[in-house]
């Protein structure tokens, strides 16, 4: 029987974790074990040769000091990994997919830093004033071995989705009253059930994941806003990229997670009300940043669409996927290239999460206090004119009236311009 090759080797440094990829020819048998006195973690292959340099891999941020390797028993081969500290070891090995072929996969796990950050206290946004930060968290999707989709010229969604992510979160603490979290600040993959769970751990408001994928011609382009169906997905793009985004997972490696379903029937009544008050708010929040998005790009959609992505199934955080474009469209992969334009996007997303939370703050947070006493911009706020808004419909969203915010601007009907910013009195 022929040998597997060891073709390459790749590692990824996470906060809790380090992943050593291996690419393999074909499946191999293997054992993996961790040694102590000194800290060894020794990865046995059977039949294989190989044809890898460990030498140009980059250790820094790694527990790993220096990969080592011989024959052993003839034709099989033994990979060693001095440690600068004791890990617990898993792997596994993967199929090929669109960017791989055959991997083996082994996790280095600091036990210690996973135990830390697991009995670390979560952020507390309350505070006694009933101030607290709007806490919006934001995902950088895919990630480490799982570059995304990836566009004509070679761009990788991972990286873009990284930078427009990092400027996002700028926005957002730069604004009084509001907070970012990361779900990733680095080159590594996090699995889609734990994307959800950081962002319970962090209390988070509004859960923003930012993507920029592909479709299966170079054709379709245009910014678009999902979120969470319940019955499935409203177009056929939709669908897909679901799916696409699903199988992130076993690209990523993470295998399947199986739920318990051993909720008693009030708890499962209490869940579908959440889950339905979840994604409505989630509707809400896309509606705006779709508003927004349409100020400065094109839309693939002109409505918030709906679809079964893993990632937005929190039952009690509104939760939206935001696509800043088609990276498999030539034109969308160079403006997506450029920090100009994902500045631009990540404004107006921004923008448009502001645009609701000022109509609809969290109870406690400094947004409602300022609602509630009439602060913020003095005794007005400042409402932009979108397209499909009326004077009325603004007037009823503010609890207001179209006379009174006709005087309050000076104005002589009830016609109003796209991109016009009118002043709204205080409730």
């Amino acid at each position: 029987m022929a040998g597997v090759n060891v073709e390459g080797a790749r590692i990824w440094p996470a906060p809790d974790h380090t992943r050593l990829v291996l690419d393999i020819a074909d499946k191999v048998d293997h054992k993996v074990f961790a040694l102590s006195g000194p800290s060894r973690l020794v990865i046995d292959l059977e039949n294989t040769t190989l044809k890898a340099d460990f030498d140009k891999l980059d250790l820094s941020g790694s527990p790993v000091k220096r990969i080592r390797s011989a024959p052993r028993n003839g034709n099989d081969l033994r990979v060693v990994l001095d440690l600068k500290s004791d890990i617990k070891p898993r792997s596994f090995q993967l199929e090929p997919n669109q960017q791989y072929g055959h991997r083996l996969v082994v996790d280095l796990i600091d036990e210690g830093g996973l135990k830390a950050r697991k009995s670390s206290e979560p952020t507390v946004t309350e505070n006694s004033n009933g101030k607290r930060d709007i806490i919006v968290v934001i995902d950088a999707g895919h990630g480490g071995e799982d570059p995304g989709a990836i566009g004509p010229r070679g761009t990788r969604e991972k990286d873009v989705v990284l930078k427009m992510a990092r400027t996002l979160a700028e926005l957002v603490d730069a604004k009084p009253g509001y907070t970012a979290k990361l779900t990733r600040t680095g080159d590594y993959y996090i699995d889609l059930r734990s994307r959800t769970l950081l962002a319970r751990k962090q209390n988070a408001d509004l859960f923003v994941s930012v993507h920029a994928d592909a479709f299966r011609t170079p054709q379709p382009r245009g910014a678009s806003v999902f979120a969470l169906s319940q019955r499935g997905a409203t177009s056929e793009t939709a669908r897909w990229l679901a799916k696409s985004e699903n199988r992130s997972d076993l690209i990523g490696g993470a295998g399947g997670v199986s739920l318990d379903g051993r909720d008693e029937m009030l708890a499962g009544v209490l869940l579908d009300l959440s889950m339905t008050a979840s994604i409505n708010s989630s509707l809400g929040v896309g509606g705006s940043i779709l508003g927004r998005l349409g100020d400065v790009a094109k839309l693939h959609k002109k409505g918030v669409e709906q679809a079964a992505f893993a990632v937005l199934k929190s039952p009690d955080i509104p939760s939206v996927l935001v696509e800043a474009g088609f990276i498999s469209n030539p034109k969308e992969e160079k403006n997506l290239s450029s920090s100009w334009y994902r500045e631009k996007i990540s404004r107006a997303v921004f923008q448009g999460i502001n645009d609701y939370f000022q109509k609809t703050p969290p109870p406690g947070t400094l947004l409602a206090w300022q609602k509630q006493n009439g602060q913020g911009n003095g005794n007005v706020s400042q409402y932009r004119i979108r397209r499909g808004d009326t004077l009325s419909g603004v007037a009823r969203e503010n609890q207001t009236t179209v006379s009174e915010l006709m005087q309050y601007n000076g104005l002589n009907d009830d016609r109003v311009m796209v991109g016009q910013t009118i002043r709204i009195p205080a409730s």
